[in-house]
């Protein structure tokens, strides 16, 4: 009677076993083909230059008294001056 039992059990340990081996398996698979389509899209993504800005002199500030003047080279910049888009460094 014992007998009888012990098979049916020991074809699920089996099953339970290769079900997660084959599983394992299968998960790394998957992980390793979504890193070498990660890597692809990377190889092959432009969005990745990144654009250097540099500092340009487009104008003077100068101080009569208590008054702030500042003389612009280039008429582009006063629209953000406007917006008061603009950052102080004092040094």
């Amino acid at each position: 009677m014992s007998l009888d039992l012990l098979i049916p059990f020991l074809i699920l340990i089996i099953l339970v076993i290769y079900l997660i081996f084959t599983r394992s398996k299968f998960e790394k698979e998957i992980l390793n083909s979504y890193e070498h389509k990660f890597e692809q899209w990377k190889k092959h993504n432009s969005s990745n230059e990144e654009k250097i800005e540099h500092k340009e002199l487009v104008g003077l500030v100068f101080k009569t008294g208590y008054k702030i003047d500042i003389e612009l080279f280039e008429k582009s910049v006063t629209r953000q001056l406007e917006k008061g888009k603009f950052s102080i460094k004092a040094k």
